[in-house]
């Protein structure tokens, strides 16, 4: 077991403890393992809320190995931010995460060597878009290209078809824990079966979080991060493609 990688895995699976709040305990204490293990109060630490110094001061410490071995059970791979195996271009944008849970059959070392291309959109598609999303996420799969979508309803489910159909790799970032009971929606609980057996889940919440909306968001700067760049089909005005698009922008990525 790499007890740091245990000891993260331990915070970020506590309540109120997020990615930056997860960045601001390793700063302060130089090491997740110190930071976990740490006895003495957290009241005085700079910028943690009252919510977060509750739930590590009422964190079980005996917990760490045993969460950690229900990711392994899973088959679930922590992917640290130094780790060589992390995805460069994520690694590149100012608030990509401390640590990915990554679960698949992918090849992780081949990743520098493969193009990416994210396509998001609408749930609710025209046949158009249907045919669109299904052509380009086959092609650019059977190209070499890794279809890289979201697993949600309409454009991203029909994205990660296509590459299917291409025998491609297709990485699902989701907005909840990468095992199938934290899986939304739960009527793609098979699609992301047939995903883990070529490509990927990866999200940066550990198993069993709370999905909330803000969670969506947060998770889309993670498909922009990803890739080189991003098609968009069919989204509406307000929606969390365009947010995607905005963000690819911002991280110099083609749209």
């Amino acid at each position: 077991m790499d007890i740091e990688l245990a000891s993260l895995h331990a915070l970020r699976s506590l309540h109120h403890i997020g990615d930056k709040t997860l960045r601001l305990l390793v700063t302060h204490f130089g090491s997740g393992q110190t930071a976990w293990e740490h006895t003495g109060s957290f009241a005085d630490i700079p910028g943690l809320s009252q919510k977060a110094v509750l739930s590590l001061t009422k964190r079980d410490l005996s917990q760490r190995e045993t969460l950690f071995r229900e990711l392994t059970d899973s088959t679930i791979q922590i992917l640290h931010e130094d780790d060589p195996l992390y995805p460069k271009l994520l690694r590149e944008i100012p608030d990509h995460p401390l640590i990915l849970y990554v679960r698949g059959n992918f090849d992780w070392s081949s990743l520098e060597h493969k193009p990416l291309v994210a396509i998001v959109g609408s749930r609710k598609f025209t046949p158009y878009g249907e045919q669109v999303a299904l052509r380009l996420g086959h092609d650019l799969a059977e190209a070499g290209v890794i279809v890289v979508s979201g697993l949600a309803f309409g454009i991203d489910k029909k994205a990660h078809e296509g590459s299917l159909d291409a025998s491609g790799e297709t990485f699902a970032v989701l907005g909840g824990g990468p095992i199938d009971k934290d899986i939304a929606p739960r009527s793609h609980v098979t699609l992301a079966e047939k995903i883990m057996k070529s490509g990927a889940l990866i999200s940066e919440y550990p198993p069993h979080t709370e999905i909330m909306p803000g969670n969506f968001p947060a998770r889309n700067r993670i498909i922009a991060g990803l890739v080189q760049g991003i098609v968009v089909i069919e989204a509406a005005e307000k929606s969390g493609s365009l947010i995607t698009a905005t963000l690819a922008l911002e991280y110099n990525r083609d749209v």
